[in-house]
């Protein structure tokens, strides 16, 4: 239903995560017969999980761990690991700077140029570690220059990430990469990202893609809805783009995976993703607070760095538990940002779905008075519930929100059919 803006203007209403609830089914099953497992190609994968090629949140070792615990890591190829040799130097050069300077030296920092030799060797530090599937992120405008190495060097997943990507992008300066027939040739599977819509979704899909980012803005260190005045509330975008993959399907027989990408901060924010019609999540702030994160507590996106048009803020996480503990447990925290996909597991089972697909058809209602109703002494104490917002309040740095924006990617240059 569209509303009017004004007599020129119409507009859908759209709707985040918090916006809406899940609502329980009247059958209820055992959490160890819920099967949270996922595919991308012929790769089965035991968490529904991608960490977010930011370069705070996954190097060569975090990818090991997060490979070793089900899940999938996205290294960032165009970013600190692959300009410096000794890129723990830099991450802690960037930890240390002040507030007011950080976008700024952060900018002249990322102008070193990508070294081809550390592309091949960061993946081969990935591949060292036995059984773990090595993903890795080029933006559209550099993956012609850059994948031929990844792939020499063992590279299984290839992820194409902007703030938006679509299958028919104009350019009177450039020739812009073909998606399709690059997907086509190019022998592993690909992950291409972001989009926000129906449309967009489904001409990604159109181009042979093994999986579509969904997200534009809504990540933790995103400034791009501000900057650009551009995304969709991601409740209303994953459904959006969960509808253009059961079109696809009926098109070709062909079963594209949907990602949510940002947003997430909570196992009730990931339950909430996979009830609207993602198969699996990516995020990043709430992996940026392991101690294990490389970004030494603090997170930024893929375009914080941009030259002249920043669309990402350094923001400061705080570092409480290990990556073990914030995706599978045991959680010591009572708001939900610990033990993730326990969480999804116990919400499945709570709501009787045994898998991810059957859990894509669970009922939601809009509900925008969850967080609140009943709430009044969490809220008061910051506590449980409650300390989302108090934690804000207190730490003006520190993100209320969680997730790896594709916004947060390079510009906006993309991919043509």
């Amino acid at each position: 239903m569209e509303i009017e803006i004004g007599r020129g203007k119409k507009a859908r209403r759209a709707y985040g995560f918090d916006d809406v609830a899940i609502v329980p089914s009247r059958r209820t099953r055992d959490p160890d017969d819920v099967d949270i497992s996922w595919k991308v190609g012929d790769y089965r994968f035991e968490l529904p999980l991608l960490a977010s090629a930011m370069d705070g949140v996954v190097s060569p070792e975090t990818a090991k761990i997060i490979g070793t615990l089900g899940g999938l890591a996205v290294l960032n190829l165009e970013g600190i690991w692959t300009r410096f040799e000794d890129a723990d130097a830099e991450l802690e050069r960037i930890a240390q700077l002040p507030k007011d300077a950080a976008t700024r030296e952060m900018q002249a920092i990322y102008q070193e140029p990508i070294k081809p030799e550390l592309i091949s060797r960061r993946i081969e530090e990935i591949k060292a570690e036995p059984g773990v599937v090595a993903a890795a992120s080029l933006t559209p405008q550099r993956v012609a220059r850059y994948y031929e190495l990844a792939l020499e060097a063992g590279l299984d997943i290839l992820v194409i990430q902007g703030t938006v990507v679509s299958a028919e992008h104009v350019s009177q300066t450039t020739e812009p990469l073909n998606l399709k027939e690059f997907i086509r040739e190019v022998g592993v599977p690909v992950i291409v990202g972001g989009c926000a819509s129906y449309h967009t979704g489904l001409h990604l899909m159109r181009t042979g893609a093994a999986g579509v980012l969904v997200g534009v803005g809504p990540g933790a260190a995103c400034t791009t809805r501000g900057v650009l005045g551009l995304g969709v509330p991601q409740a209303t975008a994953i459904a959006d783009v969960a509808g253009a993959r059961s079109t696809h399907m009926l098109e070709t027989g062909e079963y594209v995976q949907v990602i949510a990408d940002g947003g997430m901060r909570t196992g009730g924010d990931v339950s909430k993703a996979i009830a609207c019609g993602a198969d699996a999540v990516m995020i990043g702030s709430p992996l940026a607070r392991a101690y294990e994160a490389p970004g030494r507590g603090f997170h930024w996106g893929m375009a914080t760095f941009h030259p002249t048009l920043p669309r990402g803020a350094r923001v400061q996480t705080v570092q409480n538990g290990t990556l073990r503990e914030i995706l599978t447990g045991p959680a010591h925290e009572n708001d939900g940002s610990f033990n993730l996909m326990g969480a999804l597991r116990t919400s499945m089972a709570t709501c009787g779905y045994k898998d991810l697909a059957e859990f894509n058809r669970a009922e939601l209602m809009i509900a925008p008075s969850l967080q609140t109703e009943g709430k009044a002494l969490q809220t008061s104490q910051g506590v449980g519930m409650g300390s989302r917002g108090a934690a804000a309040s207190a730490h003006p740095d520190k993100p209320n929100g969680n997730g790896t924006p594709a916004a947060d990617k390079a510009p906006a240059l993309t991919g043509a059919d």
